[in-house]
């Protein structure tokens, strides 16, 4: 069995992380696009072509058999257009998690932290509406500029960063927000520092866990995939990497590669 997973940098290895705990007899190949990142401030037509470039070389290199959008804004652009072109391909994205958040709120005020490109979407606005329609929620959306690429440089314990953070999150704190949503796969990664400026009281929710559960579910029913043996992650990136970061999530043992895509 062969799967793959993408993202445009580190962010997607929390979905690899979530995959490890649950995923046994198979080839798993991930690709940060390191080049590219990060993807939430490029546009949909760029997004698209970064996500029809990686496909096809993960289907031509491994013939692959399901493929992970392991980021919320390739997922927002992209998603519809790959299952057209490779209809047999079980593929699979990533959105804000925003109903969990909805059953998880007492308030019914819920933070959205997020790209921009991924609160532009199409996906996030339909989400909105529809559990907007019958149910009294007020969400809280911010677009995050610039806290991918200070993840990606390893700046997770910068005041820089704590900095960014700590001006975001004053309008929830003000609105009494008590659930915020990860809306892209790099920010459980700070997930630790959104703790300690809310408080211990705020409920944090991402998607990894939940598309590692439901991956198994595809594979038992459509795949009839024997969870057993070993799992195999091999690891490539487009452009540079922060591989200190990389051990941190994975552990020590995790080798990667770099490759060119044309």
């Amino acid at each position: 069995m062969n799967i793959a997973v993408f993202d445009s940098g580190l962010g997607g290895l929390t979905v690899v992380q979530a995959l490890q705990k649950v995923l046994k007899g198979a080839n798993l190949y991930y690709l940060a696009d390191t080049k590219n990142a990060p993807y939430g401030e490029k546009t949909p037509k760029q997004i698209l072509e970064y996500s029809l470039k990686i496909t096809e070389y993960f289907l031509s290199t491994y013939k692959i058999e399901v493929l992970i959008l392991a980021c919320n804004t390739a997922t927002s652009f992209a998603i519809e257009t790959l299952r057209k072109i490779y209809p047999k391909l079980i593929i699979m994205g990533t959105e804000p998690a925003l109903k969990p958040a909805l059953r998880q709120s007492k308030t019914g005020k819920i933070g959205v932290l997020a790209t921009p490109a991924t609160l532009k979407g199409k996906k996030y606005e339909s989400l909105v509406q529809t559990l907007s329609q019958n149910i009294s929620v007020t969400f809280f959306p911010q677009a995050c500029h610039g806290l991918v690429q200070e993840i990606e440089k390893g700046h997770i314990y910068s005041e820089n960063t704590k900095n960014m953070l700590e001006k975001w999150l004053l309008p929830m704190q003000k609105n009494h927000v008590d659930t915020i949503v990860l809306g892209c796969t790099h920010y459980p990664l700070i997930e630790h520092i959104i703790m300690n400026i809310m408080g211990k009281d705020i409920f944090i929710i991402d998607s990894s866990d939940a598309i590692a559960k439901h991956l198994m579910h595809i594979l038992e029913t459509k795949k009839s995939h024997k969870n057993e043996g070993k799992l195999r992650i091999y690891i490539e990136r487009t452009g540079k990497m922060n591989t200190r970061l990389l051990k941190r999530i994975l552990g020590d043992d995790i080798d990667m590669q770099g490759i060119i895509i044309l």
